[in-house]
């Protein structure tokens, strides 16, 4: 069983840049970005098409999702936790 967590970035002021964006998105829209994201949490070998790290980068993953003719993007990193 995979252990991520996934977590937004938020200021001090607990304002989130990523819940404004999903907020701006059709239900259709969100309901597949929380769908892949959810795999991404949950299964431990994300396919690809998904869940890659970025080429030429210091660790940066990318998740990716194609709702209809869009395809949206999210960047972020693993921050490691020790028990």
């Amino acid at each position: 069983m995979t252990m991520r967590k996934i977590k937004f970035y938020k200021f001090e002021t607990g304002k989130s840049p990523v819940k404004e964006y999903f907020d701006s998105l059709t239900n259709i829209q969100f309901e597949k970005i929380a769908f892949v994201l959810d795999i991404i949490e949950q299964i431990d070998i994300v396919p690809r098409k998904f869940f890659k790290k970025l080429q030429s980068t210091n660790d940066i993953w990318e998740v990716r999702v194609q709702q209809g003719n869009n395809i949206f993007r999210i960047l972020g990193f693993f921050k490691l936790y020790v028990r």
